[in-house]
């Protein structure tokens, strides 16, 4: 596929294909250099919306909860389709003292005092799918690997019966990103409408037999002495399950493609000459999966002369505040040594990713499994992109391990 930069007034943020079809890298510079508070103007009936690019005005807003607000969605499909359904009632778009008290309910099951053992388990799942994949030479690495490891962990935590994760990874696949150009906004939609329903009925299975999952510690909680309703239980069930699985999925496959192209980075990963802490930190940088987050100005205000008036949405870009080179030294560089190394892939503020703690333990598996138990590794055909305007990443990825036989023979016969 070939991609090109496209003309400043011709990029259509709103559009998924843009991401698809276009090296935006230049776009986003200019963006950074000559209009840090960017229009994009209204599309085929589509509202319009203000882009933020640089950091540190990515930053100073998320900081900001008196001139805007994440209730009215937190995302374009959401912003631009006149809401979100969970604002107030879901962590991601609840602002004030119910997202406080939300969150530190879910900090409560989600910290990493408490995800030890979860990690534990991260850990077993991986080396054993990386050693399968290593022994047989090489597979989808997004299929077979990628897909399994998130979905997994936060099956676990939410008592998603074994026999349901690959229906729900179709489903969360097509809810907000998509590789097949004949699936539209209608059946991402109809995506993310199923995964609440499968949660609503997992909701009621829990009321009557409570364990000791995510769902059941939800059911059993409270706000202000007010025990959450199903639907605050099941909106947030859908957060964590979207959440936790596409994040650190599209980042463990951009890690592997592009440590694939890099062999300078495998090898110092391999020789154990950066930190695996550190790596993880440039892997999530570099991937920036999730591309922006949304907010709604609530109060009138000014940023570099710009005036930001109640309603209008304004959206701040990771993918390009993770490159400014005003805050990362050499940014379009994939630099597994780099620090500091304040990356902008969870967020930041009171809405930093509550499940951050666990990516990052998913991604630093990966990197310690593939130093242990391969050589190297190759792509072997290219690659699916995927379709979105808020994620970014790959689908499909295939790829050839060259084994490290001293690593296979810790953990059993070749």
């Amino acid at each position: 596929m070939t991609v090109s930069t496209p003309a400043l007034e011709t990029v259509d943020l709103g559009d998924p294909n843009t991401f698809a079809d276009h090296d935006l890298d230049g776009f986003w510079r200019t963006l950074r250099d000559t209009a840090p508070v960017y229009w994009n103007p209204p599309v085929g009936g589509r509202r319009g919306f203000w882009v933020l690019s640089r950091y540190d005005d990515i930053m100073a807003t998320y900081r900001d909860n008196v001139n805007f607000t994440s209730e009215r969605g937190n995302v374009l499909v959401t912003l631009l389709g006149g809401g979100d359904a969970g604002a107030g009632r879901m962590l991601a778009v609840t602002d004030g003292h119910r997202h406080h008290e939300l969150r530190k309910i879910l900090q409560r099951v989600l910290s990493p005092r408490v995800l030890n053992e979860v990690a534990q388990t991260v850990r077993v799942n991986t080396r054993q799918l990386i050693r399968e994949a290593v022994r047989s030479g090489g597979c989808d690495f997004a299929e077979q690997i990628a897909s399994r490891i998130p979905m997994t962990t936060i099956s676990n935590l939410l008592g998603v019966p074994e026999q349901d994760r690959d229906f729900l990874l179709s489903l969360t696949k097509a809810a907000l990103s998509t590789d097949d150009e004949d699936v539209d906004e209608v059946d991402s939609e109809m995506a993310r409408n199923e995964i609440l329903m499968y949660f609503m009925d997992l909701v009621e299975e829990r009321r009557e037999s409570p364990g000791d999952d995510v769902i059941s510690m939800l059911i059993g909680s409270a706000i202000d002495g007010i025990p959450l309703s199903d639907e605050d239980v099941v909106l947030n069930c859908y957060s964590l399950i979207i959440g936790g699985d596409e994040t650190s999925r599209l980042t463990m496959i951009d890690c592997v493609h592009t440590l694939a192209a890099r062999p300078e980075q495998w090898r110092r990963l391999k020789h154990g000459e950066v930190a695996v802490e550190t790596a993880v930190d440039e892997v999530l940088r570099w991937a920036s999966p999730t591309m922006h987050f949304g907010r709604s100005v609530v109060r009138e205000t000014e940023l570099h002369g710009v005036r930001l008036r109640p309603g209008e949405i304004v959206t701040l870009w990771h993918a390009s505040g993770n490159r400014d080179e005003r805050v990362f030294e050499r940014p379009g560089e994939f630099d597994l040594g780099r620090t500091p190394n304040k990356h902008l892939a969870f967020g930041y503020g009171p809405h930093f990713c509550v499940g951050s703690y666990l990516a990052k333990v998913e991604i630093s598996e990966l990197l310690l499994a593939l130093r242990d138990f391969t050589t190297g590794f190759e792509q072997t055909d290219e690659p699916l992109r995927i379709r979105s305007n808020f994620l970014t990443g790959l689908s499909t990825l295939p790829v050839r391990f060259r084994p490290d036989h001293c690593g296979l023979k810790e953990v059993g016969p070749w």
